[in-house]
């Protein structure tokens, strides 16, 4: 009997799940309203991810393909990869990102742009600014943003964040613009909202995609 009813429990265990998974767009929506917005796990990287440090040489690497873009006869593109272009710009982006900002890597998932580092959650405002989710956070912990790369004019683009994790707890969306906000500590250009991070590059660039492991830089072309 005992095997039984272990079996019974299984086989409603399955079926609950089931009917979980049928009917899920009637209840994670309200799931998701109760704890203040939708979570963002669109950034919960592969298994086969491939995280980049920023490195003198992937400066060195991105600099040249990007003289080479500057050239009037020159390639109309570059491919570079997720670590060297944050490598290129890391100059612009440590004015951007948190003072307490250490083992900073970044990875390319799709068209999607990944970062994550370490941070001083006083940086964002304290734990109390991450809402319930504060409780379970220590001082310091790993923070991991999501979000697209996209060119607010020639010479100027914007990492928007869409999603981002704390130890790896997904934070409410409506939450992002604050927290990003909060962070930063550089100067926001005209085009670049609070719920992204400005990059400068040469006037020359005209657009930037992302595909996986790979970020191609375009030219303006007269």
């Amino acid at each position: 009997m005992g095997c039984f009813r272990t079996l019974g429990c299984l086989v409603a265990a399955i079926a609950l799940a089931v009917v979980a998974f049928v009917f899920r767009a009637q209840w994670l929506p309200l799931v998701e309203h109760a704890a203040g917005g939708t979570f963002s796990t669109s950034s919960a990287p592969a298994a086969t991810t491939r995280w980049e440090r920023i490195t003198i040489d992937g400066a060195s690497r991105a600099r040249d393909a990007v003289s080479k873009l500057g050239v009037r006869s020159g390639p109309v593109f570059a491919n570079i990869s997720p670590g060297d272009l944050a490598s290129y710009v890391f100059d612009t982006l440590s004015q951007e990102l948190p003072a307490s900002t250490t083992n900073v890597e970044v990875a390319g998932a799709g068209d999607t742009l990944l970062m994550r580092a370490d941070v001083r959650l006083a940086d964002f405002g304290g734990a109390a600014a991450f809402g319930p989710l504060g409780s379970v956070l220590g001082d310091r912990e790993p923070v991991r943003f999501g979000g697209v790369l996209e060119m607010v004019q020639p010479g100027l683009a914007r990492f928007r964040v869409t999603s981002l994790r704390i130890k790896d707890l997904p934070v409410p969306s409506p939450m992002i613009p604050k927290l990003v906000r909060n962070a930063t500590r550089g100067r926001r250009p005209a085009g670049v909202a609070a719920d992204a991070l400005p990059l400068s590059l040469p006037p020359f660039i005209g657009d930037i995609r992302v595909h996986d492991d790979k970020i191609t830089l375009y030219k303006t072309i007269p």
